[in-house]
């Protein structure tokens, strides 16, 4: 019999021979995944700013010439929280191509918005949203959804190169034209079609 320490090392040492060895299964080629990233490939850090809706209008002006999208939503509506990751795989997909904007209607008019961004960045930071021009509006949700005409959140809206709206989703739009909620699905085609006129 060996004693307790004994067996205890002689256990570590051949589950380590056996790890070195790959326990006789094949090589694999070395993933992707495993490589370091380049420059190119790592993520952009996720930055967020406040903007009212004069610096939301500069700020999809300074955008005109690209395909331009535009999300309108709030952490505390479940159906953008789950939609919303739609609209970085846009960026990831279409990089420069297409110029990717969310627009956070968390502030209610209470408080202070810039206590609004660190729970704001945190969710974006979990879904890697570093390629989006990330907003949190500095007014209102009621006095900015009025002057976007919006009813509720979510929302997207696409504009053409040229600066006009190609299309708008939402609830309403939603209803009428598809005859149910929309999705990322819905938004990618129409980027698709503005990218090849």
């Amino acid at each position: 019999m060996f004693p307790a320490a004994d067996l205890l090392h002689r256990l570590i040492l051949g589950v380590l021979i056996l790890g070195l060895a790959g326990c006789g299964k094949p090589e694999l080629a070395e993933s992707p995944l495993s490589q370091p990233a380049t420059a190119a490939e790592a993520p952009r850090p996720v930055e967020v700013r406040l903007v009212d809706h004069d610096g939301l209008m500069r700020e999809l002006e300074r955008q005109r010439g690209k395909v331009t999208v535009l999300d309108c939503w709030s952490t505390s509506c479940p159906p953008c929280v789950k939609e919303f990751p739609g609209l970085v795989a846009l960026a990831a997909k279409h990089g420069d191509r297409v110029a990717c904007l969310s627009l956070a209607f968390d502030y209610d008019g209470i408080g202070r918005p810039e206590d609004l961004l660190p729970p704001i960045e945190s969710f974006l930071k979990k879904i890697a949203a570093g390629q989006v021009v990330n907003m949190v509006s500095s007014e209102d949700a009621d006095s900015l959804s009025r002057k976007l005409e919006l009813t509720s959140v979510p929302a997207i809206f696409v504009w053409k190169p040229d600066g006009s709206l190609a299309i708008r989703y939402d609830d309403d739009m939603a209803a009428k034209e598809l005859g149910r909620p929309f999705t990322y699905a819905d938004v990618e085609r129409i980027v698709s079609e503005l990218l090849v006129e």
